[in-house]
C-alpha cells in the first residue's frame, strides 16, 4: 500500500535519513522506535505527503485512505462533539448531503416521466447502496461508542469542541480518525492525553482494527499488545523487524553484540597491519608490500556500531530518613467546587513503606487528591502527616517551573547543597545528562529532558514520602525504566499517579481507584483491575471494591485508624509467610535431588527420606499459615467496605 524508496531527508542543518526504504501493507500494526530526536514524528509526515523528501520518494497506492493523529492539535469549532464525530467521514457525508439535495428535489418536481426525473432515482438507488456499504446507518452508533470508549460521559456528547481543553480534543480528533475507519491509521503518541482505562480500550480497539496502524508511543505495554512489527530508525538508517516492541530489543541487542564483536575484531586486524606498514615502509625491499597492505585498508567497509540507548545507566533515590509507623492519617476528607463533588467524606490511612498507584479517568480528582495531601488545595475535614514525614512532591507542570535561562548544571547546583555538590555531575550522568549535555539551556531541552531535569531535583534530600503526579509525561521508554528501577528500589512511602501500564505493573502493592466521589482500595495489579473494570463496564457483577467513603460506613476514625494497622500487619506476615514458603520449597526441591541420587545400598540407614517428610510437613504447615493470614487480610480489607 505504502513504499518507501531511497528515501533521504536533510532538515535542521544535519541528514535525519539516508537511502532508506521500507514498505508497509494492510496487515502491518507497526511500532516506530528510535531515541527522541531520530525522527519519528518527521517520518509519519512524509508518508502524509505535508514534508517532501530531499532525495528518493513516497509511494501511495492509489485511492488508499490515509488518517494522521499529530501530538498537538487545537480548534475553536463550536459543533457538538457527537457531531464532529459523525461528519467526519468526508465519503459519507458527501452522499448524505447529495441524497437531501436529491430528496428535496424530488419533492417539488412533477416531471414524473422525464429522463432527468428517472435519472435522479437512479442516483438515488446508487446512493442508497454506497451508504449502507460505508456503514452510513451505524455512523452515529459507532461515534458514540468510540467517543464513549475514549471517555467522555453521555452528557458531554452534545457540548461544542471548543469548550473542551486541547487534550480532550485530542480524544475528539482520535474519534474522528477511528469514525472514517481509513486504511491506514498514521498515530503519533495517541495515548498521551487518555487516562489508563481509555488506554486500555484504545488497546483492544486497534488490536481488532482491520487496517494498517503505525504509530509512535512510549507506552511500552502499549506497543507490545497492539504491534506486529518495528521499524527502528537510528542514525539515519531504519531497521525492520517482523515482532512486537520487546522482542525487537532482545534482537537488537543481540545484533549489536555481534556488531562489536566483528569491530573490534576489524580494528585489530588494521591496527596489525599498520604495525606491519610502519615496520616495513622504509625498506626498499618490503616497501610493495607495505602498499598493498595500505590499499586493503583503503579498501574496508569500517564498520560502525549503532547508536545505543542509555538502558545500561540507572540512579538511586537517596536513602530516606526514618519515619513513624504512620505516614498519613485522612480523615473525613472532603473537596468540592460549586458545580460539582470531587471527595466526600474520606477516611483511611497510609503506612510506612507502602507503594500507593492512584488511578481512575481523567477529571476523577487524582491530582486533586494529591495537592489535598500537599496543601496546595482547600477541602474539609483533616489531612496529617505522621511523625518526621519529608515530602517530595513532583507535579504535573514540575518541569515548566524551572528557569529556562539556566543550564542544565546550573539548574542543579543552585539547590545543591554540602557533599552532593561534589558529585552533580555524576548525578545528571545517571538522569542522562552526559557529556555537552549538561551545559545546555533549560529552554532548549525536549519535553522529555526537562522532566528527567525536574526529577533529578528530587534526588537532592533525602524524602521519606514521594508524591508523583505523572512524573512520566514526555519520557521515553528508556528513561522510563530507569526511574521504574529506583522506583522499585526506593525504601520510603510512595504515592504515585501515572497512566503507563507497564511502568505501574510491579511498582505498586496497592491501587487506590477514583470513581464516584470516593476511593476503593485493591490489593491486585493494575491489570487484573483493568480487567474487571471491562467487566463491569459490560454489564458484569465485577468484584467487591474496599470502600473508603466515611458517611457509608459505621467505623469511627480510631476503628479505621486500628483496622489500618491491623491490615498491614497482616500483609507484612504473609510477606513473611510467603518467604518461608519459597524458601522451603527450594530446599525441598535440593532434597529431591539427593534422594534421586543417592545410593540408599551402600547406606540403607540415611535419613534423607526422613529430611524430605519433614520439610514437605513444615510447607504444609506454612501453607495453613498464609491460607489463615489470607483470609484474615480479606476480613480485615472487607471491614473498610461500605
Amino acid at each position: 500500500m505504502i513504499s518507501v524508496n531511497k528515501l533521504s531527508l536533510f532538515l535542521g542543518g544535519r541528514e535525519l535519513y539516508k537511502d532508506v526504504s521500507f514498505r508497509i501493507t494492510k496487515v502491518d500494526k507497526i511500532g516506530l522506535s528510535g531515541k527522541n530526536g531520530a525522527g519519528k514524528s518527521t517520518m509519519l509526515k512524509l508518508l502524509t505527503g505535508s514534508l517532501k523528501p530531499t532525495e528518493g520518494n513516497v509511494s501511495i497506492t492509489k485511492d488508499l485512505r490515509l488518517c494522521y493523529l499529530p501530538q498537538e492539535l487545537f480548534t475553536d469549532s463550536v459543533k457538538p462533539i457527537i457531531e464532529e464525530v459523525k461528519t467526519a467521514n468526508a465519503y459519507i457525508q458527501e452522499i448524505t448531503d447529495r441524497l437531501d439535495q436529491i430528496n428535496i428535489e424530488l419533492e417539488t418536481r412533477t416531471d414524473y416521466e422525464s429522463d432527468s426525473f428517472l435519472g435522479l432515482l437512479d442516483e438515488l438507488a446508487e446512493l442508497n447502496d454506497a451508504f449502507n456499504m460505508q456503514g452510513g446507518n451505524d455512523v452515529a452508533e459507532q461515534s458514540e461508542t468510540i467517543l464513549k470508549g475514549l471517555g467522555f460521559s453521555e452528557s458531554e456528547l452534545l457540548k461544542p469542541m471548543n469548550e473542551f481543553s486541547g487534550g480532550w480534543q485530542m480524544r475528539v480528533e482520535l474519534a474522528k480518525l477511528l469514525v472514517q475507519a481509513p486504511d491506514v491509521l498514521l498515530l503519533d503518541e495517541p495515548t498521551n492525553h487518555l487516562d489508563i482505562e481509555s488506554i486500555d480500550w484504545l488497546e483492544n480497539y486497534l488490536k481488532r482494527y482491520p487496517g494498517a496502524v503505525l504509530l509512535i508511543s512510549h507506552d511500552k505495554q502499549f506497543l507490545d499488545n497492539i504491534t506486529n512489527r518495528t521499524l527502528e530508525i537510528n542514525s539515519g538508517k531504519v531497521y525492520d523487524y517482523n515482532c512486537n516492541y520487546s522482542t525487537y530489543l532482545t534482537r537488537r541487542e543481540e545484533e549489536r553484540t555481534l556488531q562489536l564483536a566483528a569491530m573490534k575484531n576489524q580494528q585489530r586486524e588494521i591496527e596489525h597491519k599498520e604495525k606491519l606498514i610502519a615496520k616495513y615502509k622504509a625498506k626498499a625491499s618490503k616497501a610493495a608490500f607495505a602498499q598493498s597492505l595500505v590499499k586493503q585498508i583503503d579498501k574496508m567497509d569500517i564498520i560502525e556500531v549503532d547508536e545505543t540507548d542509555a538502558s545500561s545507566l540507572r540512579f538511586r533515590f537517596p536513602a530516606p530518613s526514618a519515619s513513624g509507623k504512620l505516614v498519613a492519617e485522612i480523615d473525613n476528607a472532603s473537596k468540592s467546587f460549586p458545580d460539582k463533588t470531587i471527595f466526600e467524606g474520606l477516611t483511611f490511612n497510609i503506612a510506612k513503606g507502602e507503594k500507593i498507584a492512584l488511578i481512575g479517568k481523567n477529571g476523577v480528582g487524582k491530582s486533586t487528591f494529591i495537592k489535598m495531601m500537599v496543601e496546595e488545595a482547600a477541602y474539609e475535614g483533616k489531612i496529617k502527616l505522621g511523625h518526621n514525614v519529608k515530602v517530595g512532591y513532583f507535579a504535573q507542570d514540575e518541569a515548566a517551573k524551572l528557569d529556562v535561562t539556566k543550564t542544565v548544571f546550573e539548574t542543579i547546583d543552585d539547590v545543591a547543597t554540602g557533599d552532593v555538590r561534589r558529585k552533580i555531575r555524576e548525578i545528571l550522568g545517571s538522569f542522562l545528562f552526559q557529556g555537552d549535555e549538561i551545559d545546555k539551556k533549560v529552554k532548549v531541552l525536549s519535553g522529555g529532558e526537562k522532566t528527567r531535569l525536574a526529577l533529578c531535583k528530587l534526588l537532592l534530600e533525602p524524602y521519606n514520602f514521594l508524591i508523583l503526579d505523572e512524573p512520566t509525561n514526555h519520557l521515553d521508554i528508556i528513561s522510563k525504566e530507569v526511574l521504574k528501577n529506583a522506583l522499585q528500589e526506593y525504601t520510603g512511602t510512595l504515592l504515585l499517579v501515572s497512566h503507563d501500564r507497564d511502568f505501574l505493573e510491579n511498582l505498586s502493592d496497592r491501587l487506590y481507584y477514583i470513581k464516584d466521589n470516593n476511593i476503593s482500595i485493591y490489593f491486585e495489579s493494575v491489570k487484573e483491575r483493568l480487567a474487571k473494570v471491562s467487566e463491569e463496564n459490560n454489564g458484569s457483577l465485577g468484584t467487591k471494591t474496599k470502600k473508603l467513603k466515611k458517611e457509608k460506613k459505621n467505623n469511627s476514625f480510631e476503628e479505621t485508624k486500628k483496622i489500618n494497622g491491623e491490615l498491614n500487619k497482616a500483609i507484612t506476615q504473609i510477606k513473611n509467610v510467603e518467604k518461608k514458603i519459597n524458601q522451603l520449597e527450594t530446599k525441598i526441591e535440593q532434597k529431591e535431588k539427593e534422594v534421586n541420587e543417592f545410593d540408599f545400598t551402600s547406606n540403607p540407614e540415611s535419613t534423607l527420606f526422613n529430611d524430605l517428610e519433614k520439610l514437605r510437613a513444615d510447607l504444609e504447615a506454612e501453607m495453613g499459615i498464609w491460607e489463615d493470614l489470607e483470609v484474615k487480610r480479606e476480613e480485615l480489607a472487607e471491614m473498610l467496605v461500605d
